[in-house]
This record gives C-alpha cells, structure tokens and sequence, in this order.
C-alpha cells in the first residue's frame, strides 16, 4: 500500500479513511481478541488503569489521566500510537496530515479541484503521528492554535483575510495524530478556553478568522492532583468536555515496585559482574519509598515518584562498586550499610512540610532507611518489642550482653575480609541468623549485619550513623557518660 503515490491509485485501492478514535478502537479490538498485551513496559495497572484506558478507547473518549508525579501517566500516553495504523495516507503538499480523500483547508481542495487524481500523496508511520507538549504558563493561543504570520502574507502577497497567511500551531498540525498535554492545570486558564471548541465541535477561531476545521485528534491530558491546589485548576468546561478521567496509582506491593526498578534502572553488565544485589536489599531499597509515602516529615500531596526507587537503586549498586574499586575487589556484595549512599537519591526526589524542613533532608533520608530497615526487621526475626515486653523469649540477649563491654565500626571502605571479622566477632549474631534464616546460605554475612542493624533500629543496640561509617555500642552506656548518673 505504501507504494502508492497519487490520489488516483488511493482510490483504485480501494483505502477507506478512519478517525484516529477508529483506527484506536479497532487495534485494540484486535489484540484484545488476540490476547495480546497492549501496554508493555507498565507495571502494576493491568486490574485498574489499563481497563480504564482501554474503556475510553472503546469509548472513543478523550481523556485525563490524573495522578501523582513519576506514575507512568506520560509513558500511557507515549504507548497508545502503537494502536495506530502502521501507515496512514496524506496530502505530500500538506503541513496539517490531511486525508488525501476528506481534505480541510481551501488551499488543500484547491490542488485537488486542479490536479485531481495526479494529486501527490505520502505515507507517514504511526511513530509520526504523537505531537506532546508541556503545559507551562507562557503557552499561548498562537502555540496551540496558531497566528497569521505577516512574513507568509507579504512573500505571497496575500491580503489578511486569506487563510493561506495563517501560521498553523501544534493542535491543527496534530490533525490525525495523539496530542499529549502533560501538566494541564498549569495551562493558564484563558488557553484551556481555546480548546473548548476543539474538543466539541472540531473548530477553530484565529484572530478574525473563523475556520471551521473538522480536526480529527485524540487529545490525552495528563494532571497532577497537587496542580489543582497548588498552582492552577482544569476549568470547569474543559473537564466535562474531557469525556473519561483516568486515576493512576503508585505500585500498591513491594513485588511490583520491584519489578518496575529492575526494568528500569540502568545498571550495565559490567555492574551487574561486578556487584551482587541480594533480595534483602532490594526489598529494602523499595520499602524506603513504600515509608515515604507514608511519612509525616513528607508532603503527601507532592507524591513520591517511582524514580526516587529506581536511582536510590542505581546509588545502592554505584556505592558498592566504589568500594571495590578502591579495595581492588573484582566483585562486591551490597551491604546493609550501604543504603548510606542512597541517601542523595532520596533528598533530591521529595517535598518535606514544615517538620521535615526542621529535622534536614539528609536527616530525613536517614529516617526513612532506618524505618525501612525497622518495617522489614519482623518479617524474618522475632519482634523485638514484644521481647522487650517479656511476651516471647528474648533470641537477642546474648548480643546485647557482648555490647555491654564491646562496641563495633562498620566502615563503608571496610574490605570482605575485614567485615566478615568484625561481624564474626560478635557473640551470638551468627547463633540467631542460623536459627531464624537457615537458608541464609551465601548472604548470611548480610543478614548478620541486617539484624545488628534492626536491633539499632528497636533500641535494643546504639546505632550512630557518620558519613563514612556506622557503629554500634551499648544503649545504657551510651545514654549516661561517666558522673552523668548524678
């Protein structure tokens, strides 16, 4: 088909034109029945926002997908070109994708009345036809709908009143397409005016001119919830011309939020040979977001982005491979102490309210691995409260009592064979891993330091965490220094 290049042979083809809603309805119909997956890449939404989408569609809805920050919206919405014709024919003469069989402007119609079917034509791919732009409040008119161009008008020697001087903007360029704007509320509110008309009637007006362009566009609009109170509002007539309004969510379990940081961080095979990731420190790095979603010192509202995960993950990896670098390891494991490096990760990548400001970035970051850490702690140990409160036997006693008299560094530098020392030194740390984690197998060592770590994080231990190094000592005696008691 794509060897065709006049209108006359289009029409001895036998093509029929679609609407972009059609051609989008009918693919999806197509992989539906063939059990094909649609969005590929997004985890997580296949029982809440992949049906919801895939009902708009159906619909042949326009839509807005409001969520949070870093929850795939602008991702949804990249995707759904894939259920677009692979080709589509328009008018080779053409700025605006016009359909060679249903042409829209006079200049357009014009070519044809005089060529007829030796009317040139092209093909362009569905890669093609996905225009995005981010709504920022020095937007205009002219950069969605377009202007007259005064250039245009003088070098044709055209009076204003001729179509053929307007100067088209994004929309009417988008004709055919998926047009994507990304942060909609910060559209100031005299521009969302400008799309009511395009939404519903498929008009447009540009200064004097009063064009009536049947454009065909599947408009999807992203928004952040936070927009709405923050900085602007979707007006009222533009979302009840937004036919569907899609909710999108952050990974509701820590397997899938797992899966999305795998996928997406950039991690090389020279890392991967280099540093070993055990499963207890992924489920760590993936717990520090699930606490700061939670997290009074953070502004709920602003969200927290799946990208805080993904490049806390990439810091965890990086921290790891300096550490051999500079002990010239060939290969690494994670520690637990190595969510220390995470730390720029998180400070970057959240809003803190007032109390947050009061406690420090960095002193927030700390927070959350230390509840990270303290939230993991019980699935695989006894709960160290309950052992404080005599409900069960206490595992730990034999630790506690070695910290009464000895303190241990865990450094960030510290080589293989000097953190197994100081972790085997301790009495009764490898006791409880073989009891509670019998299959610890290789990552025992991590599991040791984890579970020194846990007793820090219940107050069983004193844990004072530095930039380079994290110790570990006696809770009474760290409480009261000597004449204190007086």
């Amino acid at each position: 088909m794509t060897s065709i290049t006049t209108l006359g042979e289009l029409k001895n083809s036998g093509y029929v034109s679609k609407t972009v809603r059609d051609e989008m309805r009918d693919n999806l119909i197509v992989r539906l029945r063939n059990n094909e997956r649609v969005f590929s890449g997004i985890q997580g939404y296949e029982e809440s926002v992949i049906p919801e989408i895939q009902r708009a569609i159906l619909a042949r809805h326009n839509m807005n997908l409001l969520g949070l920050r870093g929850q795939a919206k602008t991702r949804l919405a990249r995707q759904m070109t894939e259920l677009l014709d692979e080709y589509i024919p328009v008018l080779a003469s053409s700025d605006l994708n016009e359909d060679p069989l249903t042409p829209l402007t006079t200049k357009s119609q014009a070519e044809i009345a005089e060529k007829g079917d030796d009317t040139l034509i092209r093909w362009i791919h569905r890669s093609e036809r996905y225009v995005e732009k981010l709504a920022t409040p020095d937007v205009t008119v002219a950069d969605l709908i377009g202007d007259v161009d005064p250039i245009k008008a003088a070098n044709l020697r055209l009076d204003y009143s001729d179509e053929r001087v307007i100067h088209f903007g994004l929309v009417p360029r988008a004709h055919r397409c998926i047009f994507v704007i990304n942060e909609l509320p910060d559209l100031q509110p005299r521009i969302q005016v400008a799309l009511f008309n395009i939404l519903q009637e498929g008009d447009i007006q540009i200064r004097g001119f009063q064009l009536r362009l049947p454009l065909d566009v599947q408009f999807v609009f992203t928004a952040n919830p936070e927009d709405y109170t923050n900085r602007g509002a979707i007006i009222t007539p533009l979302k009840a011309r937004i036919q569907s309004q899609i909710l999108t969510h952050y990974p509701r379990s820590l397997d899938i939020s797992k899966t999305i940081t795998q996928q997406e961080a950039k991690i090389n095979e020279a890392q991967r040979d280099a540093v070993q990731v055990l499963p207890l420190m992924e489920d760590l790095v993936e717990q520090v977001s699930f606490e700061a979603r939670e997290s009074e010192f953070i502004d709920q509202k602003s969200g927290v982005s799946a990208r805080l995960t993904i490049s806390a993950f990439e810091n965890l990896v990086s921290t790891a491979e300096l550490r051999g670098l500079k002990n010239g390891d060939a290969n690494t494991k994670v520690r637990v102490a190595d969510l220390l490096g995470i730390v720029p990760a998180v400070t970057g990548k959240v809003e803190l309210v007032y109390e947050g400001e009061q406690e420090g970035p960095q002193g927030v970051a700390l927070h959350l691995v230390g509840k990270a850490i303290r939230t993991r702690f019980p699935q695989s140990f006894p709960d160290p409260e309950l052992a404080k409160r005599g409900k069960i036997e206490d595992p730990y006693v034999k630790i506690t009592d070695w910290f009464s008299v000895n303190q241990v560094e865990i450094m960030h530098s510290d080589s293989d064979i000097a953190y197994q020392e100081k972790l085997h030194m301790i009495d009764g740390l490898e006791e409880v891993v073989d009891r509670y984690v019998p299959d610890a197998g290789e990552s025992k060592l991590l599991w040791m330091e984890f579970l020194l770590h846990g007793l820090g994080e219940y107050s069983l231990l004193n844990k004072h965490v530095l930039e380079n190094k994290v110790s570990f000592s006696d809770l009474f005696n760290n409480l009261f220094s000597p004449g204190e008691e007086d």
